[in-house]
């Protein structure tokens, strides 16, 4: 998923339709307020963020992105109007992935997504998530608990791995379905919590850091 924040309501529609017939899935937003709501719900691969936008500037979004553990590693490409090296400069060292210059075309902007892409993604398969006496290393796809390698079925390990991406966050049954099994799953909720109940039997000590939040679904917990 690629966000889009852009103000001027013409370039985000092109944007994300030149996003959708390259194949990717695409949202846009036109300012920092509507980004951040958008965030609670999930987290994209990447974002294009324009400096100039109402409110909270691009640069100022961006510090709070890299600020944070959830959103820390996001790819994001700045896009200004301004022309000068200042923008440019102080997005980049803030940890912008790339910059593009306004007026940019299409083709060059998926261009650069693309690159931007290939570059997060080899990062990602380095990627090792810790949460408490948890270890997930995303490249070796192995599992530790307590030091000790376990062994997880498919869904299992993409169930810990969403959870221990994103320790904290509340997620319903119905959001686990979708991205675990897939928006063409047809089965019942029901099939969350046996796996659930599975991945906290495989999980020896440290099974009581997925907690059942009632009502609602599951959320990943470190306990001291």
């Amino acid at each position: 998923m690629i966000y889009c924040v852009e103000d001027d309501k013409a370039i985000r529609d092109l944007m994300i339709y030149t996003l959708h017939g390259a194949g990717f899935e695409a949202k846009g937003f036109a300012d920092g307020k509507e980004f951040f709501a958008a965030l609670k719900d999930g987290i994209p691969e990447l974002v294009l963020l324009d400096i100039m936008l109402p409110g909270e500037d691009g640069i100022a979004i961006l510090k709070r992105l890299r600020s944070r553990t959830q959103t820390g590693e996001i790819a994001v490409i700045m896009a200004s109007a301004k022309g000068t090296e200042y923008d440019k400069v102080i997005g980049l060292d803030l940890g912008a992935d790339d910059y593009l210059a306004k007026p940019f075309g299409m083709m060059e902007m998926v261009s650069r997504v693309k690159a931007v892409l290939r570059r997060s993604r080899g990062k990602e398969e380095h990627k090792i998530l810790r949460v408490g006496s948890l270890e997930l290393n995303i490249g070796e796809h192995t599992i530790f608990v307590n030091g000790e390698r376990t062994s997880l079925t498919l869904k299992e390990y993409e169930l810990l791995s969403l959870f221990m991406d994103s320790p904290g966050r509340v997620f319903t049954r119905d959001q686990l379905l979708e991205r675990v099994w897939g928006l063409e799953y047809a089965g019942e909720t029901r099939t969350v919590d046996v796996h659930i109940g599975t991945l906290r039997s495989k999980l020896g000590i440290c099974a009581d850091y997925i907690e059942t939040v009632r009502g609602v679904g599951y959320r990943m917990e470190a306990k001291p």
